[in-house]
């Protein structure tokens, strides 16, 4: 079949599903031209660093990327090629070593497949956590935001799907906000492990280039910036695997704001909205539907990535000194995982920002157990006096005949003797009055700015 005849089936790379799961930074990098680019690109680095080192002449470098510079695929013949072959490396040393001419004979010296296709994949990494951190920021900047403007607006704290005691909705902006920030420092720290240089020929020991083979190695990682690796990884596929486990993080993140944030979309609670746009989120039959799309993309997305990371698990049980079929599963882990949480966080970005937040519906919600929320309030302020087990037995009593009768929590203690003769009125009311059970929530989210300044 003819290369432009190819139709897309895949979600990600789909005309009509593509754009909302993948943004088009990230398709730039791990699209097939930029990858076919980026093996090139370690191709001529490598003649670079062996013409330095005098393993080649500086003349078949020169040459090697003069042609690298003006040569155009036919794509056509690399994709029989890649067919034929099962890799595409072969097909494009054969084409630009033609292109090169006599400098030609020099291209791929000493190197294996998987050293450039690997190179090649750490090259394009390198660029894609940069987006990441990009988009990660972006999103960071906007939990910020809500974080800070609503520090102090009280909501139902909720566990198991029932309300709980009280927090604030800046206190819950800055949970969700602390775990992006941990992801930050996870990249961080991958980077080193993961941004390293892969060339060590065919089983691994540089034999075919012999005394010259790690100084080869060095001076490539240093011609592309990468680092240089202790010894071969071409079979030990940790970092990578570690890269698609961190997406999982951040997508698995995302998902729980995203969970969180549909819930409180409910008619039923409408404590907030993603933003408004016209036909966003509308239903093809029910005019009155705003449903929470971002929030529904980005579970999906959480979904697909946590199957890519266990498929780069099951890429780590690589055979001897190179995989009999493992390596293949990153072909399809790594691109779709990189682009699929690249397009979670615009998403998340996107809704974040435009975040609406409705205060007074939150504190609608908050008193409609009319003071059964705090119930631990007044439990803790009795327990001095009359010991835990027997405040909580009194005000767990006190909570039944409050549902049994519709009546508020104070309204009961207010007419039981025990509590009124240790707490008083004026403190009863106090204590059931949920505003008043916010404990350090706002401290809490002061903490977690200061140390995201």
């Amino acid at each position: 079949m003819p290369f432009e005849t190819l139709t897309p089936l895949s979600l990600v790379d789909s005309p009509l599903f593509g754009q909302s799961f993948v943004d088009d930074d990230m398709r730039a990098v791990f699209n097939f031209r930029a990858y076919v680019q980026r093996c090139v690109e370690v191709e001529v680095a490598l003649a670079s660093a062996e013409a330095r080192l005098g393993v080649i002449p500086k003349a078949a470098a020169t040459g090697i990327a003069d042609a690298a510079g003006k040569y155009e695929f036919d794509l056509d013949y690399l994709q029989r090629e890649t067919a034929n072959v099962g890799y595409p490396i072969l097909p494009i040393v054969e084409l630009l070593s033609n292109a090169a001419g006599d400098a030609g004979r020099y291209l791929h010296w000493g190197a294996t497949t998987q050293d450039i296709m690997d190179t090649a994949t750490v090259l394009q990494l390198r660029q894609a956590l940069d987006i990441i951190v990009l988009r990660l920021s972006q999103t960071i900047a906007a939990l910020r935001i809500l974080a800070k403007t609503h520090r102090d607006t009280p909501m139902a704290g909720r566990t198991h799907l029932q309300h709980a005691l009280p927090v604030t909705f800046g206190y819950k902006a800055a949970v969700w906000l602390s775990s992006l920030e941990r992801h930050l420092e996870r990249i961080a720290q991958l980077k080193p492990r993961l941004l390293v240089v892969q060339f060590s020929g065919a089983s691994g020991t540089l034999a075919s280039l012999g005394d010259n083979g790690l100084a080869v190695q060095a001076e490539l990682a240093r011609e592309l910036g990468l680092g240089v690796p202790a010894i071969t990884w071409h079979s030990s596929r940790d970092s990578m695997a570690e890269a698609v486990q961190i997406m999982a993080l951040v997508c698995g993140s995302l998902a729980k704001i995203a969970l969180d944030i549909s819930i409180m979309m409910t008619t039923e609670l409408g404590e907030v909205a993603e933003p408004f746009g016209q036909h966003r989120g509308a239903s093809s039959t029910m005019p009155q539907k705003r449903n929470p799309i971002s929030c529904e993309l980005i579970i999906a997305a959480s979904k697909m990535v946590r199957q890519h990371a266990g498929l780069m698990l099951d890429a780590m049980a690589h055979d001897f000194e190179r995989a009999t079929g493992p390596w293949h599963l990153e072909w399809s882990a790594i691109p779709e995982s990189f682009a699929l949480t690249s397009g979670a966080l615009a998403q998340a970005s996107f809704m974040l920002s435009g975040l609406e937040v409705y205060p007074e519906r939150m504190r609608i919600n908050l008193n409609f157990s009319r003071g059964l929320i705090v119930a631990e309030a007044v439990m803790m302020a009795l327990a001095p006096d009359t010991g835990r087990q027997s405040a909580h037995d009194l005000v767990y009593a006190a909570c039944r005949q409050a549902v049994k009768t519709d009546k508020s929590l104070y309204d009961i203690l207010s007419e039981t003797k025990n509590v009124v003769d240790f707490l008083g009125l004026e403190k009863l009311k106090h204590l059931t009055n949920p505003e008043n059970y916010l404990g350090a929530a706002s401290k809490m989210v002061d903490r977690v700015l200061a140390n995201s300044d």
